[in-house]
Parts: structure tokens; sequence; C-alpha cells
């Protein structure tokens, strides 16, 4: 805040209550000034906060723990009060608007640079020891769900079963919508499972993840039923030593550009890279994607302790679709791969 000139803020972004004091409600704002720092929720999580919260001071609104939030940072005289413009909306912004008397509506200032989110994107260790509890989670369900891949199940008989498994582990939740998809329905890179059957022949892709002691887990594995043709196989082998060259290039101080051209150079030499129609990766933390992103045009460096994950895949239309994601963390030189079950080729 001081490096931005600023003395006063409102934390908005649930995700970003829960990683600057623990709190887990789907209500709350964070005040905070250099002295003290108070979290407004309401009625229904008055034990909860006091339990969970740490280093604030908790505060049961009686109408909105926003405006009430506002009220107090008003209240201490401040210069402005900043909050972050990618997480409040526009009919809550009027509300502080119309809060306040008009000459202090100017003292609500948008951030420049986000602060908390930005401080996100580099784990410390208590943050990396939850992350690879999730990830090796991962690894486990991925082994376990292996024998439900039949042709003729449904591939949301087979998300089910895997998300059973991860609930019956501790998970808290799935990190998103489980992605089962088959056959020629491969080819969609964000194709959830649907109530169509497992083919004899074809790939199925299992893109999945957990969130456990609050932080998220991201894999993808591409397995085959039935014998593969040719095509098939050596699509799956350029998918791979893409994935494998783009975590190889991971170190602090390379760009994000610089991890998805290594990615799709591969693509290219094997005449593919038309067919990879997404972004290498994403950060991930308590939430599936953050910052930073790993694309085109992303001249963010590298640090070390940001966790992302590196995910190329190849998607043919009306015939299939291949993608292979583990989740990393950024070392001095180097990364940890996180996600460690076998990305071998399978045909089952």
């Amino acid at each position: 805040m001081a490096e931005q000139g600023l003395d006063s803020l409102l934390v908005t972004n649930l995700p970003d209550v829960f990683y600057l004091c623990g709190f887990t409600g789907s209500n709350a704002v964070l005040a905070i000034t250099a002295s003290r720092a108070v979290l407004h929720t309401d009625g229904r999580y008055k034990t909860q906060a006091r339990q969970q919260a740490q280093g604030v001071r908790v505060a049961i609104a009686k109408k909105s723990a926003l405006l009430e939030s506002l009220a107090l940072l008003m209240a201490s005289g401040p210069t402005d009060v900043a909050f972050d413009g990618d997480h409040i909306s526009v009919g809550a912004l009027h509300a502080m608007r119309e809060s306040l008397p008009k000459e202090k509506r100017k003292l609500l200032r948008r951030m420049k640079q986000p602060i908390v989110s930005n401080l996100r994107m580099v784990k410390d260790e208590e943050e990396m020891r939850r992350m690879e509890a999730a990830a090796a989670l991962g690894d486990r369900l991925f082994e376990q769900v292996l024998p439900h891949i039949v042709s003729g199940t449904t591939e949301i008989a087979v998300a089910a079963q895997l998300e059973l498994a991860a609930r019956m582990a501790g998970a808290e939740s799935m990190s998103f919508p489980t992605i089962v998809a088959s056959g020629k329905r491969s080819a969609l890179p964000h194709g959830t499972a649907s109530t169509d059957p497992l083919p004899r022949q074809g790939f199925v892709t299992l893109d999945f993840g957990v969130i456990l002691g609050g932080y998220c887990s991201d894999m993808t594995r591409t397995v085959h039923l039935g014998k593969a043709t040719s095509e098939e196989r050596d699509a799956y082998e350029a998918v791979l030593e893409a994935q494998e060259r783009g975590v190889r290039s991971v170190a602090a101080g390379v760009t994000c550009e610089a991890v998805d051209r290594a990615c799709r150079s591969i693509l290219k030499q094997r005449k593919l890279e038309k067919f990879f129609t997404h972004s290498t990766g994403h950060g991930v933390g308590i939430e599936i994607h953050e910052q930073p992103r790993v694309a085109k045009e992303q001249e963010q460096a590298l640090e070390a302790g940001m966790v992302i994950t590196i995910e190329p895949g190849v998607y043919i239309p009306g015939k299939f679709g291949i993608r292979i994601e583990d989740t990393v963390c950024v070392m001095q030189e180097g990364s940890k791969i996180l996600t460690k079950a076998t990305k071998a080729w399978i045909e089952l």
C-alpha cells in the first residue's frame, strides 16, 4: 500500500480475504489501514469468523459488510480509499458512491496494480505444502479412476467415480467441473463430462483438480481406448514432447511468453501448431486460474515460488484431441513438478 501511496484499502475479493486472514465465509470485506485490519461479515458467520480469522478484528455488519467497511475507513479521515477494480461490481461501486457525501466520493480510488493478487503469485512454504498435498491427491485419483475407463461407460459416470474418490479422500471440493472428453469430443478443449458413452476406440481426456487446505490442484492426462492409429500415436508423442519441453524451460527470470514459445516450437515442427488453440498455462493457488498467464505476448518474468500449469494440447475437430498438463513450482533454477502421475502412453 505504501508503494502505491495508499493509506486505506477495501478488500472485496473472497479469495484475497482468505489469503490475508483465513476466513472462508461467502460474505466478507476487509478494511485495512497501516495500523489495523477489520473483517466485516454477517451474523451467519459470527462464530466461524472468530474461529478462523487471524490478525484482524471481526465486526458483524448490521446491513452491508461493504458499506460498513467503507464507513469505518472514512471515519479515520483517509486521503483515499483504494479498491481492486477487477473484483467489484458496477452496482457495488454505485452503492459505495451513493453512501458518501459528494465531496468525499473522489476519495474512492481504483488501484493501478492489484496488491493482494500480485502477492498471491509467489507461494510461501505453507502454501507449497498444501499445494503439494493437493497435487499428490490428484495423482492418486488418476490411478484410481483408470479401471473405470471402459468402453460404454458414460463420461459423467467416470467423472462421478473420480469425484466420489476425491471426497472420500478428504477433498473439500473439486477445483472446477471435471472434464472427461472422449472420442470426437476429446477435440473440445473444455469438454466437461457428458452422458455420451466412452467409445470402443479413441482418446479419453481427463482434466481435473481438487481443493485441499484451501488450495487447488490441476492436472490433465489423456489415455486411449482400443488400438490406436499411427496418427494418434504420433500426435500424442508430439504433445508429450511439447509439454516436457515447456516444463524444462521453466525457471526464475524466464518470461511466460518464452515458456509458451517452447511448447509451440515443438508442435510447429510437427505441423500441429494450428491445432493448439489456447494458452500454455496459468497460475494456480487459492483459485484454479490466477496470475501469471503463460501465453503469447506475456512478458511477466517468472519468480521462484510461483506455481503454474504447463498444458499444451492438439485438437483436431471431428477426429480427436490430446492434452497433457502438469502443475509446476518455479525454482531459482528449473522447476519442481507437483503432479507426478505417469504421462507415458496408456492404452486400455
